[in-house]
């Protein structure tokens, strides 16, 4: 699963991009980079445990090029933005003179609503296309009732998306999925807005519900970053980050938020692997019943799984081992009808 990451020029993406994946990104094309999921509870288990190897969770992030403030001249990316499961849109909050904004000014919330009416725009002309095609195509379908179908349901979609609503405001039910799976549906999709903010912004909530306010509708996402300031703590060692956070007022980096938040607005979760060879965070989505989790390690754990043994994250941090979880009864054993849950710590018995 892969989120883009988008925005005008001059906005930090290829700096974030940076920070997040360490890959350097140039001006041109699209490139994609893994970005560790900044997990505080994988860090505890790794001081506990002190493993051999430590493997984090990732998420993939899609660099996309620069838009451009006339709309039709976005379509190639646009057409990457249809291939990803998430949408990350880096607007500039900061001022610096030194900086030029290709609009002549500092607006975020201009550049927010200015991409939103883009994505509405994609969609209604596809829509608009595909109904066009449809109507030429009357009497050809080899399935006129799906057809049919699919036809009220577009129509649905003009109508709701000529609103100015997103596609995601609108109740679909599972047949209405799967008649439109393959079709490119942007504002389908979830969208995180990341305000790329000075020094002086950082701790502003006010800022950010301000330039949020009015887009309560579109369910987006929002955090604020600074990327000049996340840069500088990139380089600095554990103590003088810890130090230099500590002076600016700042309990962690906000690229552990937001990594986390990217990772939630996919649906996923973690659970962990723990011993002294290997802490490792496993990726599922949520709602993965347990063999489905063991499958994510192996597909032999999924079709030969007998149970998952189970304690929680906060039940081992709190009891410091794992045999004494089990001597406080703690120790569940989950089923093949189990759900797994964010931060359970598992065994996985299963037949060879």
């Amino acid at each position: 699963m892969r989120l883009g990451l988008v925005g005008l020029p001059q906005v930090g993406k290829r700096t974030l991009f940076h920070l997040l994946t360490g890959q350097q990104a140039g001006t041109d094309g699209a490139k994609t980079g893994l970005a560790r999921v900044r997990d505080q509870r994988f860090d505890q288990l790794v001081a506990m445990y002190n493993p051999q190897k430590e493997t984090p969770a990732q998420v993939a992030f899609l660099l996309l090029p620069d838009l451009d403030t006339r709309a039709d001249r976005n379509i190639e990316i646009f057409k990457e933005l249809e291939d990803v499961d998430a949408v990350c849109y880096l607007a500039r909050a900061f001022e610096d003179d030194t900086v030029f904004h290709v609009e002549g000014s500092v607006d975020a919330r201009r550049d927010v609503f200015a991409f939103h009416e883009e994505l509405q725009l994609n969609d209604l002309m596809f829509v608009e296309k595909r109904l066009e095609r449809m109507e030429k195509e009357k009497g050809k379908k080899a399935d006129p009732q799906r057809a049919a179908r699919e036809k009220e349901l577009l129509t649905r979609f003009q109508a709701h998306l000529e609103e100015g609503h997103p596609l995601r405001k609108l109740p679909l039910s599972e047949e209405d999925h799967k008649l439109i799976s393959s079709y490119p549906f942007l504002t389908l999709k979830p969208v995180i807005v990341i305000l790329n903010v000075g020094e002086e912004q950082l701790g502003e909530a006010a800022l950010q519900a301000e330039i949020a306010s009015g887009f309560e509708e579109q369910e987006f996402e929002w955090i604020s970053v600074s990327c000049k300031i996340e840069q500088e703590v990139s380089q600095l060692d554990t103590a003088e980050r810890t130090a230099f956070l500590e002076d600016l007022g700042i309990e962690r980096p906000a690229l552990d938020r937001l990594t986390l938040l990217c990772y939630n607005t996919l649906g996923l979760i973690s659970f962990f692997t723990v011993g002294e060879d290997e802490v490792r965070a496993w990726t599922i989505r949520r709602g993965a019943l347990a063999p489905e989790a063991g499958g994510a390690i192996h597909g032999d754990i999924e079709r030969g799984f007998i149970r998952a043994e189970t304690m929680t994250y906060d039940d081992l941090v709190a009891q410091g081992t794992e045999q004494k979880v089990k001597t406080a009864g703690k120790l569940v054993q989950k089923g093949r009808d189990s759900e797994i849950l964010d931060g359970d710590v598992l065994h996985f018995l299963h037949k060879a």
